[in-house]
């Protein structure tokens, strides 16, 4: 596809809202799903950390 114009180019020959749709999307949810597992693992970490601290206090 060949665009004159910068404008063409972010109207995609009509189908802007969706091929921009979909790159907002895809963007959204890598942003949401990093989020998600740098918090988990933050959980995780300080489970673990509250467990080896209450093992070693009930030696």
């Amino acid at each position: 596809m060949q665009w004159n114009s910068v404008s063409d180019f972010f109207a995609m020959g009509g189908y802007a809202f969706y091929v921009w749709g979909c790159f907002g999307l895809t963007a959204v949810v890598m942003v949401g799903e990093s989020l998600l597992i740098r918090h988990q693992r933050t959980e995780l970490i300080s489970q673990l950390r509250n467990e080896l601290v209450s093992e070693s206090t009930s030696l």
